[in-house]
């Protein structure tokens, strides 16, 4: 399933946006425009339906509340409106959704100020199932500081829309927590958006699905990175503990053999991220992928991203990028379609935009993202 449109109002940087998704969406702004807060929108569902977490009360509580989480722009209307159009295909845009989902929220007027549910209503087909506040939740206010989505006795008949977001996957791998895990005690995050517990996620996976997987990596990571010849899972005999192996060509016979602690911090980045491609056809979220690599590899990643979801005997799944690297958006192969966010000035909040009628034009004659769309984000984003 796809999320084709959304709509929102008053979300940290953004104040009104209606913006139609595609497969592959790659957002385009500077730093502080707002990129990770719109990710956040699909973390912040997915934190709602979290079985083992504490629905929107915590889903607000960890983002500081709502006077964190609400547009500082926010004025007539300071309530926070999240709407959801979903499809099982992106081939049309006609007609309904197979599914769609409306979340208002606002804050208490006295006592401890919490967020309450202030609107709630499910779609299927065009058809409503369900719209809140009901006569229950006016007789008994606590009701409104539960979303009915995140209740498995209330959502059985719009559960699909819950699922959809429980399986949401957001990377921003950070190298240095999984090179020296056994060194740094830190709390294990919920669906470990780090990297933490990267290897034992390929530990899990079938011995079937971890060879395959590792060989189709193996085989990119051979064209970008010099002298590589394999790459392999191992455990360690004494711990059990799952680790990768890279082996390189040595004037020695196996004298090459390198840990994950002695990889690139790019090279695991970029492990992590095809296997994320490989592994699942829920939503993906990437943040700046082009962290810690290569330039040469950078401007590999749209047709990697492409090639990889294309290998993948079960298709679908959107992915949504963030960046502002020109290396990255001066591919000539790109697959996919983008939005651009603008800094609001004087108060006002971040605007999201899509590439023009020319924008489009200039693109196919030849030009790449880097040269029509990053001017427009920012008069300075051409120098990043």
């Amino acid at each position: 399933m796809y999320i084709s449109s959304m709509k929102i109002r008053n979300w940290k940087n953004f104040t009104m946006a209606n913006i139609e998704l595609h497969e592959t969406m790659y957002m385009i702004g500077p730093n502080a425009a707002g990129k990770s807060n719109f990710l956040d929108i699909f973390r912040f569902m997915r934190d709602i339906v979290n079985p083992k977490g504490g629905g929107l009360q915590q889903a607000l509580n960890s983002r500081g509340g709502m006077r964190k989480t609400r547009s500082l722009a926010a004025r007539k209307q300071p309530q926070i409106e999240l709407e959801f159009e979903l499809r099982e295909s992106l081939l049309t845009q006609s007609g309904h959704p197979d599914w769609k989902y409306i979340l208002w929220i606002k804050s208490e007027t006295r006592g401890k100020h919490r967020p309450l549910v202030m609107k709630e209503e499910a779609y299927k087909l065009g058809r409503r199932i369900f719209s809140r506040p009901d006569p229950r939740d006016l007789q008994d206010q606590e009701r409104l500081t539960q979303t009915h989505l995140e209740q498995i006795n209330m959502n059985a008949d719009y559960r699909h829309i819950a699922q959809f977001f429980e399986k949401v996957l957001y990377l921003h791998l950070v190298p240095q927590l999984l090179k020296y895990s056994d060194q740094i005690s830190l709390r294990h995050l919920e669906s470990d958006p780090f990297g933490q517990g990267f290897l034992e996620e390929i530990a899990a996976a079938t011995e079937y699905i971890r060879v395959s997987r590792l060989n189709k990596i193996e085989e990119i990571l051979i064209k970008v990175i010099p002298n590589l010849r394999k790459l392999r899972f191992v455990r360690d005999l004494v711990s059990g503990r799952p680790h990768l192996e890279m082996l390189y060509s040595h004037w020695r016979p196996n004298a090459g053999w390198q840990r994950e602690d002695q990889f690139s911090d790019g090279t695991l980045r970029l492990i992590a991220i095809i296997w994320t491609l490989l592994s699942t056809n829920s939503m993906i979220l990437l943040e700046e992928p082009e962290l810690s690599l290569h330039k040469k590899v950078v401007e590999q990643i749209p047709s990697l991203i492409y090639k990889t979801r294309q290998s993948r005997r079960k298709s679908g799944g959107q992915i949504l990028i963030s960046t502002h690297s020109t290396d990255l958006l001066s591919s000539g192969s790109f697959s996919g379609n983008f939005f651009l966010l603008k800094p609001g000035s004087g108060g006002e909040g971040t605007r999201i935009e899509v590439p023009s009628d020319q924008d489009v034009a200039a693109m196919k004659a030849g030009l790449t993202p880097a040269d029509i769309l990053l001017p427009k984000t920012s008069s300075s984003i051409g120098g990043l």
